[in-house]
């Protein structure tokens, strides 16, 4: 195609050059025989004749040749016809001849016609010499436009290709593939739109995933209300005392319904961290507001606490304090950990929350007036591993907290309890190693006091 249409441009021009080179040799071959012409206007002497002759070019083959002069007729190349024809009709003609034309002009002389020759050569026509220039210009253009059909051609294909790539790696699942928009103005603009329906999809999904999370998450609040409900019931215990039929269909109706809630609190659990994790890698790093968390979930415990007769303070929760973590994530965890205090306190028993900030760490410190955790590390430990912990509390907490660059410890609180500090590396200061009491405004003395008596 690339040639088909180099060569329909070049042979009009080539055919343009031809005539261009034609005009311009007849052009020379009138101004030589308008020498010769013009003296036999003066003079019919053969030496003036011989003298314009010489004068009208160097290349003795070309010079003009002068027919009728009564002399002996010079060797020519017209033939007797063509010059009684310019004779007869007295105007210049141009007959064609082996080897290129001849130019006749006809100039009369009293009683006679003498007529002037004058040869063109092919050579002076533009023939073989030009043609072939032409030739190999037309070449030239064909392997240029081949050369940039083929480049233009290549990056179309690879832009579609690219294309075809990130569509398939879009239908495998992965949601983050995007394309470098190339090529063609068309291809271009598909892959712009491409880009734009990846992104779509992308915050779609997140989208989808949060409310997942954040209807299991929401879920869970209500159900450690159902569950504590359920802990106040008697006891559903069959196998000691002898019971009428009515107790035991009561005592196993209690037990179904707390082993059913166990149950949902651990598939909800499994749901919220898978999801939150899913979420949390494909978003990246994002940040909360730690005193605004705190507030808005002890809206919730605290009116938990007042049906329970709990004393409760919340301590820090005043001024605005960034920590590297989603909001629902931190949420998750401060309820997880409240919740086991619930769980594993009597009702009545006080609790504190407190925040501080302070040598490059947040500090989330939940202190409760409860029996205390008989052995720490070990409560960690089971957290963190091989017991089929499903998520609940510590382990919660410490995901959050290692998400954060930070880390979860346990110790006696000043309420004579547990006490659960989070640590989350500071956004806005330079982390530094720090004692965890300094952060909440205990002394290190008091916790190995505290220590010695357990």
């Amino acid at each position: 195609m690339c040639a088909l249409v180099a060569l329909a441009f070049l042979v009009p021009l080539a055919v343009s050059l031809g005539d261009r080179a034609r005009e311009e040799a007849l052009a020379d071959a009138a101004r030589r025989s308008a020498l010769v012409t013009g003296a036999l206007t003066v003079s019919t002497d053969a030496a003036v004749v011989r003298r314009a002759v010489a004068a009208s070019g160097d290349d003795p083959a070309t010079r003009p040749v002068v027919h009728g002069l009564g002399a002996d007729e010079p060797a020519a190349r017209a033939d007797p016809a063509s010059l009684a024809r310019a004779r007869a009709e007295r105007r210049s003609l141009v007959v064609d001849v082996d080897g290129g034309l001849l130019r006749l002009d006809p100039v009369v002389l009293g009683d006679r016609t003498a007529v002037v020759e004058v040869f063109v050569p092919d050579s002076a026509l533009g023939g073989g010499g030009r043609w072939l220039s032409l030739l190999g210009v037309a070449a030239a253009l064909v392997g240029a436009a081949v050369l940039v059909v083929d480049r233009a051609a290549a990056r179309a294909v690879d832009s579609a290709r690219s294309l075809v790539r990130a569509a398939l790696a879009i239908g495998d699942g992965d949601q983050g593939v995007r394309v470098d928009p190339s090529g063609p103005r068309e291809l271009a603009e598909a892959g712009h739109a491409f880009n734009r329906m990846a992104d779509r999809l992308d915050a779609a999904r997140t989208d989808e995933r949060e409310l997942v999370a954040d209807l299991s998450h929401r879920l869970r609040t209500p159900l450690t209300v159902l569950r504590l409900d359920a802990e106040a019931l008697e006891s559903d215990d069959t196998s000691v005392g002898s019971f009428s039929e009515a107790e035991l269909d009561r005592r196993r109706g209690i037990r179904r319904i707390r082993q059913a809630i166990v149950t949902l609190e651990g598939e909800i659990d499994v749901l919220i961290k898978t999801t939150r994790k899913t979420v949390a890698h494909e978003a990246g790093p994002a940040m909360c507001d730690v005193s605004e968390v705190v507030r808005d979930r002890m809206v919730f415990w605290a009116a938990l606490a007042g049906d329970q007769n709990r004393p409760h303070r919340v301590s820090g929760a005043q001024l605005r304090i960034p920590a590297p973590v989603p909001r629902a994530e931190l949420a998750a965890a401060l309820d997880a950990v409240i919740g086991n205090v619930f769980r594993y306190t009597p009702q009545g028993t006080a609790f504190e929350v407190a925040v501080s900030r302070r040598d490059g760490y947040v500090a989330i410190r939940i202190d409760d007036a409860g029996p205390g955790i008989a052995n720490p590390d070990r409560a960690l430990r089971r957290g963190a591993s091989d017991q089929g912990s499903t998520g609940l509390g510590l382990d919660i907490a410490r995901r959050v907290a290692l998400q954060a660059s930070g880390s979860v410890s346990i110790d006696r609180a000043r309420l004579g309890g547990a006490s659960v500090v989070m640590l989350l590396a500071d956004p806005e200061a330079t982390p530094r190693q720090v004692s965890r009491f300094g952060l909440v405004g205990r002394a290190v003395g008091r916790r190995k006091s505290s220590l010695d008596r357990d």
